[in-house]
């Protein structure tokens, strides 16, 4: 006979199994370890990070692939360390549940002075409150099961972190199995203001010769990509995206023209976007970096701009409307219109990096950051999860074509240096087949690097390109002085330190080449240390920087 009482631990796990998490991310610490036996007898697999904030930023990549992530650490130390990795996952809209291990409910109230504590228990739980969708403190067996499921229910509608405290003996205390879990429901719109928003967005798309649509992160985040795709075959029109939304479909669909980012955007895209007499946004998110530096010059008279659950046409607010329903309704209604009379040039014309152009290598010629992300193109594989890291590396894989069933992954919003080492982490866990390109500049590396080891610890195999150009460039590209400075590593002997995978340095076309070919060989992790010169970036970065470094008021 089956026990009908489980504990509040295997309620928890429970529910992550069901909501999709098969892995969790943490660290150690003895608040937590009671939670983490009961982790590994289950079916949700431990994965051990180096530190705690790796932990949080593995959560985060993996939730960008499987569509939620969850990590645990212990109170005070261990979960403060995490915060920063949630406050981003907060900022670009990444469903991680952050789970604590506590010490026992009835020291918050008599607040003996244990270790990790800071007098008032309390301190952390309200710290987390500012950078999550919901919280809760699991206080009994009576109330723990409720909480568990509102809180988690929270994390899955809102698309946003969500924390759990888990006192020391609350571990332990019993409670009923749970009944299947219940997925939050879809957004219901306003009916009312969906004809309405409809009504008035078809009269404008209807009557506009050289429509336009841009397909941002919120059609990435709440899984509408289906129903984006539904829209554009119905429609015919051309489609750009943001750096946010990049690889929301794939790159090489026939109406996809390239990245819009204000003035840092190919001329092609720039133009026709800013000339279209209709624009639609889906899902988009008004960022510096997605609007290039706030240089969007899209008129406000020509635009509709629907996100999750509103619509803003011209000067018109529609609250509750869902994106989906109103993405539904358009494609119901609208008409196919043909390519030649919608001026839509293939997206090539809108990358700088395309495996499209020939690359014939310079053996003895040093690299630059150009040449490189040329190469990329050709390297990158259909079905990849390519990583770039903020800085240069982002900046210029950005402007890659990526082949078909790629996907991107940048901290493009948050951009907190060092997110993509346990990022790349994540998504490999989340996804062991789908072979994993990060691109990673020294200085960021530097921060989070010890997770590397992990990577070889679990045998995963990304192919990590370290950009060594000797310091912080993207913050060079705004002020160039000593502080950006770094004490220069040998690179690619990490892995060999950290137990394991072979490590090229890497200073010409040929020995890229050399690197390459190796690469595609290798049975494991691949660690390619590229030399560039300190200021060799994109154009695009020095346009940040410049527009950073006017906002900063720096001279």
């Amino acid at each position: 006979m089956v026990n009908s009482e489980i504990t509040v631990a295997e309620y928890l796990i429970t529910r992550l199994k069901e909501i999709g998490v098969d892995h969790l991310f943490g660290v150690p610490g003895d608040f937590v370890l009671g939670f983490l036996n009961q982790v590994l007898r289950s079916e949700v697999k431990y994965i051990g990070t180096c530190n705690e904030l790796n932990a949080a930023y593995a959560a985060d990549g993996y939730a960008r692939i499987r569509g939620i992530g969850a990590f645990a650490t212990t109170y005070g130390v261990g979960e403060l360390s995490a915060i920063n990795g949630v406050a981003g996952a907060f900022a670009e809209r990444v469903p991680v549940v952050a789970i604590t291990g506590s010490p026992a409910a009835i020291n918050f109230r008599t607040r003996p002075l244990l270790h990790h504590t800071l007098g008032d228990y309390r301190i952390p739980m309200k710290m987390y409150e500012k950078v999550t969708a919901a919280s809760t403190q699991l206080a009994s067996d009576g109330t723990a099961p409720a909480e568990i499921d509102r809180v988690l229910s929270a994390c899955l509608a809102r698309h946003q972190p969500v924390y759990i405290s888990l006192p020391s003996d609350v571990v332990n205390m019993k409670c009923g199995r749970p009944e299947p879990f219940a997925f939050p429901a879809a957004a219901v719109s306003d009916k009312d203001a969906l004809a309405e928003a409809l009504k008035e967005a078809l009269a404008m798309l209807e009557k506009a010769r050289r429509p336009v649509v841009i397909g941002d992160v919120e059609l990435i985040r709440y899984k509408l990509q289906k129903e984006f795709s539904g829209f554009l075959d119905k429609t015919g029109f051309p489609y750009a995206t943001m750096m946010l939304g990049k690889t929301v479909l794939s790159e090489q669909h026939p109406q996809f023209i390239g990245l819009y980012e204000g003035d840092r955007s190919r001329e092609y895209v720039r133009s026709r976007v800013e000339s279209a007499d209709c624009i639609l946004q889906f899902g988009a998110l008004l960022t510096d970096f997605n609007t290039g530096g706030f240089t969007a010059d899209i008129d406000g008279s020509n635009l509709i701009s629907a996100n999750i659950r509103s619509v803003k046409i011209k000067h018109h607010h529609y609250e509750n409307v869902s994106l989906r329903d109103f993405i539904l309704g358009l494609t119901e209604k609208l008409s196919r219109r043909e390519s030649p009379a919608l001026d839509i040039q293939c997206a090539g014309s809108g990358c700088v990096h395309r495996h499209t152009e020939p690359y014939e290598p310079d053996a003895a010629k040093p690299l630059t950051i150009k040449r490189f992300f040329d190469r990329m193109s050709h390297f990158v594989e259909k079905n990849s999860l390519v990583v770039a890291e903020t800085g240069v590396s982002l900046f210029s894989a950005a402007e890659m074509l990526m082949p078909e069933g790629a996907t991107f992954i940048g901290q493009t919003f948050y951009g907190s240096i060092g997110y993509t080492v346990g990022a790349t982490l994540g998504a490999c866990i989340a996804a062991p087949e789908r072979r994993a390109v990060l691109f990673i500049g020294d200085g960021s590396f530097q921060v989070t690097c010890q997770d590397l080891s992990t990577m070889i610890r679990n045998r995963l195999k990304p192919v990590i390109f370290l950009i060594n150009n000797d310091g912080y460039t993207i913050e060079r590209v705004i002020t160039d002085r000593s502080y950006n400075d770094l004490q220069p590593w040998k690179y690619h002997k990490l892995p060999d330190v950290f137990g394991g995978g072979p490590g090229f340095d890497v200073r010409t076309e040929g020995e890229l080449e050399t690197a390459l070919n190796k690469a595609l060989r290798a049975d494991g992790l691949v660690f390619i240390e590229i030399h560039t010169g300190r200021l060799d970036c994109p154009e695009a970065l020095r346009s940040a920087g410049r527009s950073m470094a006017k906002t900063n008021q720096l001279e």
